[in-house]
């Protein structure tokens, strides 16, 4: 059953058990009222009745009836009673509305408190049926009960006198169980509008996808109410901010978990926001902020979504990597159209011994360098990009040497291949870029050793070196010493950030007689882990 049908049946079941409950309660009432007032009203005529004098001196006459009888029917019509019986002690009647039922004895068996001189209103069968019926004991003037008034009227009669209150209460709850069906079905397609046409089922699938979707992002997702209270915010959040996935922030207000979202001023704006910087801890990240609005258009809370800047320039870097690889490969073959061109003059010319040289100088290069990777730099990732940053190097007329006692064969199974690939290039972007500052020599030498209980990879160039006052700068996210460029100063950031995370660390000395020497130092034993800066001092290169 869909949820707009179970809400008007529950919803109008409701009403109706409501309206029936109060519509029994107010007939029992006006019945219970009615009932009151007859009995009290016979009750009182039984009084009446029973102060006549004439009543009284009837009862030592020879014939009481000849006396009661008339008395008591004049008064029986006035009152609209259904019947007035005057009876002695006995029971015997001196009256009753059928003058043949005189001088038989009364019915109902509720005489004995009236006789103890007490004045009742009983309901009983009497010879004209159920009644209602007040009575009331007859004194002399002794005071001692000499006979009974009984006045009574017919539970059939006050049925009929019920009817039309019944009627015009049944109207009531008739009406009343329209409007409660009117209204359900209101209230039930308000709330179907309000949840877009879902059943529960639905909501509840949507609901763990959205969860699923926002865990899965790496961005960090942050949401708040029109108040400023956090409603939402996923792991990746909580690990940018530096607390435990398991803190819940619902409730908590946005300034108190993070200064700088400025979420309040984008509600109050409702302009959305795209790729501004923020500082969340010691990072910079790319904020989006957009408005949460509703369907009448009104602002009702706003979504923060951030990421490091040093992923989004990750990211960059990888796409600019790509495209320099298709440069250098365009390049690449414009320089060896141009040997091959020299290499097939040569053949025309008959110079065959030249052409062979050539061709033997451009192989074995190649060729050695193949070899030496595949041998002593197995991993293909890593071994990839020192191919790829050789050519690189020719490219941009860079000498880019590997030293010939380097050996990286003994890596972890467990030591992320990308964080390694992160520090060895940028490290060398970083040395080639150096030396491209500068006349004279360019050169870059890089030493890659698995030898002892730390995986060392050191780069150094002959470029202009680094200024002692920047020493401490260079690995500030956005800092750069080549100039105020657009996506500079992000290199050195993401080689410190991986190294921390492979649990190493990184040295900077100055290359003799220019140029810097970048040396990193990563624990075989627990890749990704801690490790102190004084351990690895103790235990050298």
């Amino acid at each position: 059953m869909k949820l707009q049908s179970k809400l008007i049946l529950f919803i109008c079941s409701l009403l109706l058990t409501i309206i029936l409950v109060i519509g029994l309660y107010i007939e029992h009432l006006q019945t219970e009222s009615i009932q009151q007032q007859i009995g009290m009203r016979a009750l009182t005529v039984a009084e009446t009745v029973s102060r006549i004098p004439e009543i009284r001196t009837a009862f030592f006459a020879q014939d009481p009836s000849q006396i009661i009888q008339p008395l008591v029917e004049d008064i029986r019509i006035e009152t609209g009673a259904e019947y007035i019986v005057v009876g002695n002690r006995e029971g015997v009647r001196y009256s009753h509305p059928l003058p043949e039922r005189i001088g038989e004895h009364m019915i109902g068996g509720d005489n004995a408190p009236v006789l103890r001189g007490e004045s009742i209103i009983s309901e009983a069968v009497g010879s004209l049926g159920p009644s209602l019926r007040g009575k009331a004991p007859i004194y002399d003037e002794r005071g001692k009960v000499i006979g009974i008034v009984s006045v009574g009227f017919l539970q059939e009669d006050i049925e009929h006198r019920l009817e039309p209150g019944r009627q015009k209460l049944a109207w009531v709850i008739l009406l009343g169980l329209l409007a409660a069906v009117i209204g359900a079905v209101l209230i039930a397609n308000s709330v179907k509008r309000a949840i877009f046409g879902l059943e529960p089922a639905e909501i509840a699938r949507l609901y763990r996808e959205q969860e699923a979707v926002l865990e899965s992002v790496r961005e960090g997702i942050f949401a708040v109410n029109r108040q400023g209270f956090v409603t939402m915010a996923n792991h990746a959040a909580k690990q940018m901010l530096g607390l435990s996935p398991e803190q819940d922030l619902k409730g908590s207000y946005s300034r108190d978990v993070q200064k700088g979202w400025r979420l309040l001023k984008v509600m109050e704006s409702g302009v959305a926001e795209y790729d501004r910087e923020m500082i969340v801890g010691d990072e910079v990240v790319m904020v989006n902020r957009i408005p949460v609005k509703s369907g009448k258009g009104d602002v009702i809370g706003a979504v923060a979504s951030f990421r490091s800047k040093s992923d989004w320039y990750k990211v960059n870097e990888e796409l600019s990597q790509v495209k320099r690889y298709a440069e250098s490969l365009r390049a690449q073959t414009h320089e060896f159209s141009n040997k091959l061109y020299m290499i097939s003059g040569l053949i025309q010319l008959e110079s065959y011994q030249e052409a062979m040289e050539i061709i033997s100088r451009e192989s074995d290069v190649h060729q050695h360098l193949v070899h030496f990777i595949m041998r002593y730099v197995p991993d293909p990732m890593i071994g990839g990009l020192l191919i790829g940053k050789f050519n690189r190097a020719n490219e941009l007329k860079v000498e880019l040497y590997i030293d010939k006692e380097s050996t990286f064969v003994d890596l972890p199974p467990g030591l992320d291949r990308n964080h390694l690939v992160t520090i060895l290039g940028n490290l060398i972007d970083n040395a080639m870029e150096a030396v491209l500052q500068q006349d004279g020599e360019k050169q870059v030498h890089v030493f890659l050793t698995d030898l002892g209980a730390d995986l060392i990879l050191e780069v150094e160039d002959t470029g202009p070196g680094i200024p002692e006052g920047d020493v401490e700068r260079i690995f500030e996210v956005g800092y750069s010493t080549k100039g105020a460029e657009e996506h500079r100063g992000f290199g050195l950031a993401l080689v410190k950030k991986a190294v921390e995370q492979l649990g190493g660390y990184l040295t900077i000395t100055a290359n003799q007689p220019t140029g810097s020497v970048f040396t990193v130092a990563i624990p075989k034993h627990a890749p990704g882990g801690e490790s102190t800066h004084a351990e690895h001092l103790d235990r050298g290169r």
